[in-house]
């Protein structure tokens, strides 16, 4: 039988199935061995099939980069090219970018690599048309826009999150709140801190026991269900923001209507930290900021960003801004910095 007969009879049977409190278990059970069956499916063996094809090996650049993500012909390509000046071929029919097409923005002192990712089909996470390869590439976007047609149903959306959960990304989600550890011997250790309405621990145990996993520390912080432990155990999820076009944020992109709340809500999304350098007794460089993820803005992080030596000549630093108390106010590679903080690097 083959993968996708084995993942079709898999959630067929899901579908027969009733969820309730006696079903649980089993439900558990038979998600499980379709994340399995997921993973061979996504990662073929002998690593062949797996490639990311002619020009999906976009190069990154820039300080974030966005995936424009939707079903064939909805105006990817001319959003695109009307936001960043780029020409990816554009026609009123469908498939008309076969290839990642890569285009550049400067938004706010940041440098945002856009990539126009070829129309999704059904069945894209199925290892149908190019959708392998696409989602693959989605997959290592700060964001995803999903670009839908307004003539089209919703069910457009509700296809395209299912094909890109199938293939491990998260959308809008936080990575689920649980502490999983392997170990060499004494079983599995199931602990709750709260009630939990899905998950005991004869189902965590089957989950893990189908994984193979006999010994290991499970910690639900949060009333968690049987996909965040798998998502956990999996340990290849992505956990990305999406941005709806035009559901959430009306555009028109032929007409160039509305782009504005388009780029300030994509930049509220990245939540990106510019910070501007100052050389010592000279005004600081407003133009040209180093911009840092949110989450990782210390000053560590900031040397790094500029060359990976630098950190072993730091000594300390003078900061301007919302981060510190006084103006300027030394400080070392651990101070988280806020978002246009001034900086100046003292080295050893």
């Amino acid at each position: 039988m083959s993968l996708l007969a084995k993942i079709a009879e898999i959630e067929s049977e899901m579908a027969r199935t009733q969820k309730n409190k006696a079903t649980a278990h089993h439900l558990g059970l038979l998600k499980a061995r379709l994340a399995k069956l997921r993973r061979e499916l996504i990662t073929p063996k002998g690593g062949s099939g797996g490639g990311t094809g002619e020009g999906f090996d976009v190069a990154k650049t820039g300080d974030a980069r966005i995936g424009f993500v939707g079903f064939p012909s909805v105006g990817k390509s001319t959003l695109l090219s009307n936001l960043a000046g780029v020409y990816s071929e554009v026609a009123a029919y469908e498939f008309t970018t076969l290839t990642t097409v890569p285009g550049v923005i400067r938004y706010k002192g940041a440098k945002i690599q856009l990539l126009d990712l070829p129309g999704i089909i059904e069945g894209a996470k199925d290892g149908k048309g190019r959708g392998r390869q696409v989602i693959a590439v989605a997959r290592t976007c700060n964001l995803i826009l999903i670009v839908l047609d307004v003539l089209k149903p919703l069910g457009h959306k509700k296809l395209i999150e299912h094909e890109l959960e199938g293939f491990g990304i998260r959308l809008n989600k936080k990575p689920p709140n649980i502490g999983f550890k392997k170990k060499d011997k004494g079983g599995i250790n199931f602990t709750a801190t709260c009630a939990q309405s899905e998950l005991d621990a004869d189902t965590v145990k089957s989950i893990l026991a189908e994984y193979k996993i006999h010994n290991a520390d499970i910690t639900l912080r949060g009333d968690c269900t049987a996909d965040d432990l798998i998502d956990v155990v999996e340990g290849n999820r992505v956990y990305i923001p999406c941005i709806y076009v035009p559901h959430c944020v009306p555009i028109s992109a032929h007409h160039r209507w509305n782009f504005d709340d388009l780029l300030e809500k994509i930049w509220d999304y990245l939540q990106l930290v510019r910070i501007y350098t100052k050389p010592k007794g000279q005004l600081p460089d407003y133009t040209a900021p180093v911009v840092l993820p949110d989450g990782r803005t210390s000053v560590e992080d900031f040397c790094l960003k500029i060359h990976k030596n630098l950190i072993k000549e730091f000594k300390y630093a003078l900061v301007w801004g919302i981060s510190v108390k006084h103006n300027p106010q030394k400080v070392g590679k651990d101070h988280v910095l806020d978002d246009e903080d001034v900086i100046q690097l003292v080295k050893k």
